[in-house]
This record gives structure tokens, C-alpha cells and sequence, in this order.
């Protein structure tokens, strides 16, 4: 099983009671393709939505998605990286999220090395770092943090001379439980 992810905007907002129905409507699809939802990320305006899954493959999930009538084009097949140390507490505490894209493919430590140069940035404005999904091209990268906030994030990556593209607070929409929870923002 692989780590497969997709990006989505949307015009008009969805609310985090949405995704929830509309992902356990789409169960019969995921199943037939083997393909396990891991949850989603959904920006606190609701117009941007990243979710996670396990799949056999990226052509599984994206035969699987596009059956159960998802927009597609923003899959992407990835690796995960938790932050060092014990299983991080800070996952479900996980607020903010950055995307980063790179014209040219870097590799993880290549980043992480540019992050820990700049931790006393994140320290500073009391950012933590959480998880990476790194697409498998390098050329895609969404880091989710624990923050006070979007803009403490954006300050302290700016300030740490780290790429980003966007910087969105966001609440997890959870398979686990059924429910949603909504971090601090």
C-alpha cells in the first residue's frame, strides 16, 4: 500500500459535515479498489481540501476516486514523514499547513536540513512541526504544523528562508471516528 494524496479547491466553501458524508457515501467504491481514507484536511474557509489514503497504487485510487465522482487531477502518490521522536501528540493538534512545490525535484533531508537551520524561527513564534507528505516526484511537499495560528507560520517560514506556496489553517476531518474536530486557530 502506498500513501496517495489529493488536492482539491472549491468556489463555493464545504462545510466539514460535507466531506464526512461524502466520503463514507463513496465506501463501496474505496473497497472494490482497496483503498482506505485516512482523513482530510479542510481549510477553515472550506474552499481548499487535502485528503489522505492508502491505495495499492496511484492508478487504484484515481480509478477508485474518479468511480466515486472525485476530481482527480490533483492526485498525487507520496511518503510520509512524522517529526522525530515519540508518536507526536501534536498530530491531532496539527492546525496549519503549508504547500510548497519545487520546479526542480529536492529530496526530504534536503528540506529538513533547511528547516533545522531555521528552528529558532519556528520556536520563536511557537511552531511546531508535525508531518510532511512528499510526493514521490520531490516536486510536491505539504508540511502540517502546530501553531497559534496561519500567520505565526508564514512568519516564521518566511523568517527561516523556507519555499511555500500557501499557508492555510486548517480542521481534520477524521475516518477514526466518525466526526470531525476542530484544533485551536
Amino acid at each position: 500500500m502506498i500513501d496517495v494524496l489529493v488536492e482539491r479547491y472549491f468556489e463555493e466553501p464545504l462545510g466539514a459535515e460535507l466531506v464526512m458524508t461524502l466520503t463514507l457515501g463513496a465506501q463501496a467504491c474505496f473497497d472494490l479498489h482497496r483503498i482506505a481514507w485516512q482523513g482530510s484536511l479542510l481549510a477553515k474557509d472550506g474552499h481548499r481540501l487535502l485528503c489522505h489514503f492508502h491505495a495499492p497504487d496511484a492508478e487504484a485510487a484515481r480509478i477508485g476516486l474518479r468511480q466515486a465522482g472525485a476530481d482527480v487531477t490533483g492526485l498525487w502518490a507520496g511518503t510520509v514523514h512524522d517529526a522525530p521522536g515519540p508518536p507526536p501528540a501534536d498530530l491531532a493538534g496539527a492546525n496549519v499547513l503549508v504547500e510548497r512545490s519545487f520546479d526542480e525535484p529536492v529530496t526530504v533531508e534536503a528540506i529538513q536540513a533547511l528547516e533545522d537551520a531555521g528552528s529558532a524561527c519556528l520556536q520563536n513564534h511557537r511552531v511546531r512541526f508535525v508531518r510532511t507528505f512528499f510526493s514521490l516526484s520531490g516536486k510536491r511537499m505539504i508540511c502540517l504544523y502546530r501553531a497559534p495560528d496561519a500567520e505565526s507560520v508564514r512568519l516564521a517560514q518566511h523568517q527561516a528562508g523556507m519555499p511555500m506556496d500557501r499557508v492555510w489553517a486548517f480542521q481534520l476531518v477524521s475516518p477514526a471516528d466518525g466526526s470531525t474536530s476542530t484544533p485551536a486557530p
